[in-house]
């Protein structure tokens, strides 16, 4: 199991959890952070034991955006991070979800600040939770900025873009009860148990039949900006296989059986 300094990888059950792990900075994005979650989402869609991820941060933050001068490191101990980006160039916008999207579903589980880089990172997840008193928000304007991480493009496909273009445009806060309200967190929780909510989600997740997930996720983003008439086609061409999988027959016979599956992936 990977990590870094400032990444922290833990399994609970079938669920891997990543930790954004630098909290006297607010969970600035830095290259050991980033170096690590790029890591962490390629170990997650290797081991087949993992059915789910779950993205938080430490010390009561999610993620305040990218910490510039540690991406050039400046003052960063440890030389294999900067011979790792010179090896990827694009390794920063795999591990904030902009150039990667990974097999398994990914819940972000946010306390505190999630903004500018933190809600772009956000948008690359697939079901989020937000604690009562968090943050969002695309601040780049106000510092005379672009958000190039991916939210100019993703943010107006995921929320209306009535609301899409005002998170942008005026680079103002939003609460977790507004980000609810625009369709850009799905739970609001009580402060300190967004992890717990995540978990709880991430538990239903591995009670399904993996293979069946996988597919499922796939389908939805694979056809997200087709016609409908070929995005039917491109579903029954994801989806038959799913029939003809140890996993279907399993959960047939649960089902038949009345007991929990035990899904094997194959």
């Amino acid at each position: 199991m990977g990590g870094t300094e400032h990444l922290t990888v833990q399994r609970e059950g079938a669920t891997l959890v990543l930790t954004l792990n630098r909290p006297e900075a607010r969970n600035a994005l830095s290259l050991p952070m980033l170096v690590g979650l790029h890591d962490g989402w390629l170990e997650a869609d290797a081991d087949d034991s993992v059915r789910s991820v779950v993205l938080t941060g430490a010390g009561g933050s999610f993620c305040s955006g990218m910490d510039l001068k540690a991406l050039a490191g400046n003052g960063m101990a440890g030389e294999e991070y900067r011979d790792r980006l010179k090896a990827d160039p694009d390794l920063h916008w795999k591990a904030m979800l902009r150039h990667h999207r990974p097999r398994k579903p990914v819940i972000a589980a946010v306390e505190g600040y999630c903004v500018a880089g933190g809600t772009e990172m956000l948008q690359g997840t697939d079901i989020r939770v937000a604690a009562e008193s968090a943050t969002f928000g695309l601040f780049e304007v106000k510092r005379g900025l672009f958000p190039i991480g991916g939210s100019t493009v993703r943010l107006p496909r995921q929320i209306p873009r009535t609301h899409a273009l005002e998170m942008l445009l005026t680079g103002r806060p939003y609460s977790a009860r507004e980000a609810a309200a625009i369709g850009l967190v799905g739970h609001v929780v009580p402060d300190g148990t967004a992890r717990d909510r995540a978990l709880e989600i991430a538990e239903q997740i591995n009670a399904c039949g993996p293979l069946a997930v996988e597919a499922v996720k796939a389908s939805v983003y694979e056809t997200a900006e087709m016609t409908e008439s070929d995005g039917l086609a491109a579903e029954l061409t994801r989806g038959w296989p799913v029939f003809d999988t140890a996993d279907a027959k399993e959960g047939a016979r649960a089902f038949a059986e009345k007991r929990p599956p035990l899904y094997k992936r194959a």
